[in-house]
């Protein structure tokens, strides 16, 4: 990966969903829901409160649930990822 997120910000790839097709109808991608989990690449390293770090909670390879309209949709290396801020991160699905 060669984005390096700031601060307290994760890079997350986006899961796609395994269903394409309800019945014998094709569900266009237009019709279909953002994902709402995905597995963090890249971690910053964390947020500064004065001349402190406090450490991130999440890690890479971490699968992760988040907000429906979180974050900023970013396309590299013909991949979608998705720029949260850690506080954009609801859970950690273990």
């Amino acid at each position: 990966m060669a984005i390096k997120p700031l601060g307290d910000r994760v890079i997350v790839e986006m899961l796609q969903e395994e269903m394409d097709k309800v019945g014998s109808i094709y569900v266009p991608d237009t019709a279909k829901e953002k994902p709402q989990q995905g597995k963090i690449v890249a971690v910053g390293p964390g947020k500064r409160d004065g001349k402190d770090l406090i450490p991130m909670n999440v890690k890479e390879g971490d699968v992760v649930l988040y907000g429906k309209y979180a974050g900023t949709e970013i396309k590299h290396d013909n991949k979608e990822y998705l720029i949260l801020s850690e506080s954009d991160v609801l859970a950690i699905i273990e």
